[in-house]
């Protein structure tokens, strides 16, 4: 699946209160940053990931995924992965959320073990649109590098990203990813093809060392 970072937005009040949060902690397996813990994902979470999975869909992936499929009950179609991911989790997948305030803001989710040559794959990272450009995004890589270096250490990571989504190819190039293949990926749910860019980070190190 493909990634999406947006540039800024109008700050919500959530987001007022975020940049004026300079907190760090980490306790019993939640890492809390700027007012927002970061933690495993649990069933308990398959809706509100499948809602924030949705509506990012429908902002970002027009012209790649098609509309008669965004205009229709994606938060269905995602309520049905996200159930599937979650009940319980495979133990090669790992997906962490960003909660602030008891909701949801941000997910990412990794697949271990996904190619021989890349390693393992971050098949989803999104952001609640109002709260883009405060770290979230960035706080999310480094909890899965964490991940994914504490169960396969010798591992890289990649993830594919639209040609369209110039923001978030500027993000992940930020966070020293590398563009190392064009493709037309699809079909994607629904139906519908695009031009896609892997990014990749063959040293979990070198990405470790931006965060």
């Amino acid at each position: 699946m493909l990634l999406s970072i947006e540039a800024d937005r109008p700050r919500s009040p959530s987001a007022a209160a975020l940049a004026q949060a300079p907190d760090r902690d980490r306790r019993g397996g939640i890492w809390k940053y700027r007012g927002v813990e970061y933690r495993e994902a649990t069933a308990n979470d398959a809706e509100a990931i499948a809602e924030l999975h949705a509506e990012s869909w429908r902002r970002h992936y027009r012209g790649a995924y098609l509309d008669s499929f965004l205009d229709g009950d994606v938060v269905a179609d995602r309520m049905a992965e996200w159930t599937g991911r979650l009940s319980p989790p495979a133990p090669d997948r790992y997906t962490v959320v960003a909660d602030l305030d008891g909701a949801v803001v941000g997910f990412a989710h990794t697949i271990l073990d996904a190619d021989p040559t890349w390693g393992a794959y971050l098949d989803n990272l999104h952001v609640r649109h109002d709260l883009k450009r405060h770290g979230i995004g960035a706080r999310l890589m480094a909890e899965t590098v964490r991940a994914v270096a504490r169960r396969r250490p010798s591992t890289g990571l990649y993830l594919w990203v639209l040609e369209q989504n110039t923001a978030a190819q500027a993000f992940y190039g930020a966070q020293g990813g590398r563009c190392v293949q064009r493709e037309l990926a699809g079909p994607f749910p629904g139906g519908g093809y695009a031009f896609s860019f892997r990014y990749a980070w063959p040293d979990l190190s070198k990405l470790a060392e931006h965060h």
